[in-house]
């Protein structure tokens, strides 16, 4: 859900994956061959949403991280934005979805040389990925929140607070917030880079850092059975001096119009209806991550 930053982790002894490190196996050939066929965008492919629904099935682009987008321990496609796919594309007449795991940084190019159909992975909607993908409009919306030591004992509420009190900072592989703490004033070079919130925790409980840097979900999911480590209260970003709200959601090829036009019809309805909420609240989002936020809006950053 972050810029498309790349980095590798840091810290020896962390090895845990995350939707922004490669998989393995078939994963691994999956990814490899969305990258290899990446100059092959904006492929005219007709109809799609006709064809979809002849043949029943709409591929998924997922990331492989919970809870936007994974395989769970059953071996069954799960996350909010899958879930909230199977209903969505239901009601547009294709009654199954198909995982297809990738690497977070080739949900985009996997898109466009056609190796699926969507990307359904809570991808944070920016400037720079509207110019290659047509976004539906977001189905969440997203704060960042920091992971500190019990009692926060150096008071950081806010990227402005890491600077000024030099706290050692720690975030994720491609993670929005890398830009965020630079822009604040945080040299990019003493950033450590792990691989997802797991490995933040475990940075900030052995005290190699002071802070890491994440979302408020998945912040405040992580430290609930920690004894060593809290979640701080959600805030926006600064972002060219005015706070920031992210939002995350499905994205095709620019030349699905229709099909993101129908996907976005339907999403508003269930919007209104309160039905993004129910099917969202099992993956630990509240009502403050609901939003009437346009694609639109955030595309122009």
């Amino acid at each position: 859900m972050a810029p498309p930053h790349r980095y590798e982790a840091q810290d020896s002894d962390i090895r845990r994956p995350s939707r922004r490190t490669l998989l393995t196996g078939a994963s691994a050939l999956a990814a490899a061959g969305a990258l290899g066929a990446a100059g092959c965008s904006r492929v005219d492919t007709g109809d799609l949403l006709e064809r979809l629904k002849a043949q029943g099935v709409v591929r998924l682009g997922i990331a492989g991280e919970i809870p936007f987008g994974y395989i769970d321990k059953n071996g069954d496609l799960t996350g909010e934005a899958p879930e909230l796919a199977k209903v969505v594309f239901k009601r547009l007449g294709i009654d199954r979805v198909q995982p297809v795991p990738t690497e977070f940084g080739s949900l985009i190019p996997g898109l466009n040389s056609q190796q699926f159909d969507v990307v359904s992975a809570g991808m944070y909607i920016n400037a720079e990925r509207c110019e290659q993908v047509l976004f539906a409009d977001p189905d969440y919306q997203m704060l960042d929140a920091f992971i500190v030591r019990k009692g926060n004992p150096k008071g950081l509420h806010s990227y402005k607070d890491v600077v000024e009190k030099k706290a050692k900072f720690a975030t994720g592989t491609g993670y929005a917030e890398i830009a965020y703490a630079v822009e604040a004033g945080y040299k990019e070079s003493d950033i450590l880079i792990v691989p997802d919130q797991v490995a933040g925790l475990n940075a900030v409980e052995a005290g190699r850092v002071d802070v890491f840097a994440g979302t408020a979900l998945t912040t405040r999911s992580v430290v609930r059975k920690s004894a060593k480590a809290e979640s701080t209260k959600p805030f926006a970003p600064l972002v060219k001096g005015k706070p920031h709200i992210d939002g995350g959601g499905f994205a095709f090829r620019l030349t699905e119009t229709r099909l993101r036009d129908a996907f976005n019809a339907e999403l508003a309805k269930m919007k209104k209806s309160g039905e993004v909420f129910r099917i969202l609240k099992p993956f630990g989002f509240t009502q403050d991550e609901m939003t009437d936020m346009t694609a639109k809006e955030l595309c122009r950053g």
